[in-house]
């Protein structure tokens, strides 16, 4: 049964962990883009405002970019309290323009005293524990590095989760997928080092969520950091080095709809 799963996961992981997968997905916003600090920011950016339709992710997506005279990183270090004018109208969903200039503000805070975003999530000391326990780390001290800056705005804090919250973090989980997995496909950047592939966590979204439980991979009742993390030690027994590359795979089959494989 097991090996079975694995060999249809792997299948599908082939199928969608491909160049094609980019351009209807927000991962092609970062992609965009060739200098390391343009993926972080635009990628963290694309993460954060990964919900709803993705051909709307994606427009409002290059909708930023544009207001930044497509140039985030030297806009954000280079620019004048004027130029933050044209980013009064921005808005998606719930995400306003409060919280873009505090993005932004925090993004300058940031890249002034480090060369990558890498180390805003690397909390001070080592890592403590392996696998989920290291990430589960990083980004409860990231949330609280993230919101360290004088009058930070209250409202902001729904967009950046943390396990400590209960969150599953599925945003941020993406993200450091984006970052850290290493492969030949081209999806994924693994331009941060400092993470291992290993010690992910599956991001975990309605599609997964619903699709993991059909394949019993989850049996926890409620969807939280806990079941992200369950799912996650489920996938590493089909791939203990990277498994969250099985994402591709069941994000993919939510994406189907149409699947009938009994395991």
């Amino acid at each position: 049964m097991t090996e079975n799963l694995k060999a249809f996961l792997d299948a599908k992981v082939a199928q969608y962990n491909r160049p094609e997968f980019i351009e209807n997905d927000p991962v092609t916003i970062p992609h965009m883009f060739s200098q390391k600090q343009d993926i972080e920011i635009m990628g963290f950016w694309a993460a954060t405002l990964a919900w709803g339709q993705r051909v709307t992710i994606i427009k409002k997506c290059k909708e930023l970019i544009a207001l930044m005279d497509g140039a985030p990183y030297d806009f954000i270090i280079n620019h004048e309290e004027p130029d933050l004018k044209k980013l009064l109208n921005f808005k998606h969903r719930t995400f306003n323009d409060v919280d873009t200039l505090y993005f932004i503000a925090f993004f300058r805070y940031h890249y002034e005293r480090f060369e990558s975003l890498e180390d805003a999530f690397l909390p001070p000391g080592p890592l403590k524990g392996e696998h989920g326990l290291a990430v589960e780390h990083a980004l409860n001290s990231f949330r609280s590095y993230f919101f360290s800056l004088p009058d930070f705005p209250h409202r902001t804090k729904k967009h950046v989760s943390s396990p400590s919250q209960k969150s599953t973090c599925k945003r941020l989980n993406m993200f450091l997928r984006w970052m850290v997995r290493k492969d030949d496909s081209g999806v994924d950047f693994g331009i941060w080092n400092r993470f291992k592939p290993a010690d992910l966590i599956c991001p975990l979204d309605l599609h997964v969520d619903r699709v993991s439980r059909k394949l019993n991979l989850i049996n926890r009742k409620q969807t939280d950091w806990q079941t992200a993390v369950e799912l996650t030690e489920r996938l590493r027994e089909f791939d203990p080095n990277d498994p969250v590359k099985y994402d591709f795979a069941l994000f993919g089959l939510g994406i189907e709809e149409r699947w009938g494989v009994q395991f």
